[in-house]
């Protein structure tokens, strides 16, 4: 049993992590410019009419829908419902994985719901994920621009998509908090650009 002292270490140390990494997001100069153009970037994608797809695994495929859902539903205030969709939806992903494998479960999604000027935005602490490289891949055929919110040192996702940002994070819990917070930054950039300042 962990010892009140032990306990209160445990949260000091977390949100001391948390912390740096705010930090380094808020010193970091060229993250600003890339959240910036992932910004206009998704919000001229959906000014043409275009779609947001996005996915991950785990606690990245919930990332991944709340992004969607304050696009379709709503963040901070009312305005347009916009067309943002997570491949997330359990049907979609029992049967593409019962008939595909669950390396393909998110590059059917692309390839059913995709279509060129559309854009996919991807969460992947690791950058390794086999079912979201293959999603990129499938993207890239079908001519979506391809987001990349990253972890570690980006993995073979860092060199596939077109923009990224890799949070230099040691484990997967405080890279996602991370990957949340620009997640809320970009939903800020679209309906700035979209709708007027916030």
């Amino acid at each position: 049993m962990a010892s009140e002292a032990n306990l209160k270490a445990a949260i000091d140390r977390g949100l001391a992590d948390a912390e740096t990494l705010v930090t380094w997001l808020r010193d970091a100069e060229r993250a600003y410019g890339v959240i910036a153009a992932m910004g206009g970037h998704l919000a001229e994608c959906l000014a043409r009419g275009g779609r947001i797809l996005t996915c991950g695994n785990g606690g990245s495929m919930t990332d991944a829908m709340h992004f969607a859902q304050e696009l379709s539903g709503r963040f901070r205030a009312d305005r347009p419902a916009l067309a943002a969709q997570a491949i997330s939806d359990p049907s979609h992903l029992t049967c593409a994985a019962n008939d595909y494998g669950f390396e393909r479960v998110f590059a059917r999604g692309v390839e059913a719901w995709g279509k060129s000027g559309d854009a996919l935005l991807v969460f992947s602490t690791s950058g390794n994920s086999p079912n979201v490289v293959a999603a990129v891949e499938a993207a890239r055929t079908r001519g979506l621009l391809v987001l990349g919110l990253l972890g570690r040192d980006g993995g073979v996702l860092k060199t596939t998509c077109d923009h990224v940002v890799v949070v230099p994070g040691s484990t997967s819990d405080r890279i996602q908090e991370i990957h949340i917070k620009i997640a809320h930054l970009l939903i800020e950039q679209i309906e700035m650009r979209l709708f007027g300042a916030s």
